[in-house]
């Protein structure tokens, strides 16, 4: 009997760690600052909708994928929460020059192209301007490096 307690102690802390290193993993794949906050606060919806980049707002948040977005309205809020995915940046919200170069960079919000319906931010503007030589090859490109690079921490690459 004094056998099984400590297999089951054993499976439970097992499960336990499992469930902590999954939760940690799954921030990795999003760009989000100290406080979960996705975008430095600005609204993914506006992007689409307004064209242009627009700082959310505080008292209109949704969470998708352990990240916090911020938004303008409550409309754009509900409009992310009906589909994050259309609306979420592309790479977790990093840089998609630097993902196509293996890497992941913090991007600046008003750095930004919606490409195809999606959403994609770069470092800065001179990143930007480069990224913009050749858009369609260096989204072709991070596409293939996402799928290696997503769940490894930037200062690991």
């Amino acid at each position: 009997m004094n056998m099984f307690i400590k297999f089951l102690r054993l499976v439970a802390v097992s499960a336990v760690l499992s469930i902590s290193t999954a939760a940690f993993s799954a921030n990795i794949d999003v760009s989000a600052d100290g406080n979960d906050v996705a975008i430095k606060g600005y609204d993914p919806v506006a992007y689409f909708t307004e064209s242009k980049a627009l700082k959310g707002n505080q008292a209109f948040t949704a969470t998708y994928k352990n990240a916090i977005y911020q938004f303008s309205s409550a409309g754009n809020r509900d409009a992310f929460k009906a589909d994050p995915e259309k609306y979420a940046p592309q790479y977790g919200g990093y840089c998609a020059f630097g993902v196509a170069m293996g890497k992941k960079f913090e991007t600046d919000p008003n750095a930004w192209k919606v490409v195809d319906n999606k959403l994609y931010l770069n470092l800065d503007k001179s990143v930007q301007k480069r990224w913009l030589e050749d858009v369609p090859g260096y989204i072709n490109t991070a596409d293939t490096n996402w799928s290696t690079i997503k769940t490894v921490e930037a200062d690991k690459l």
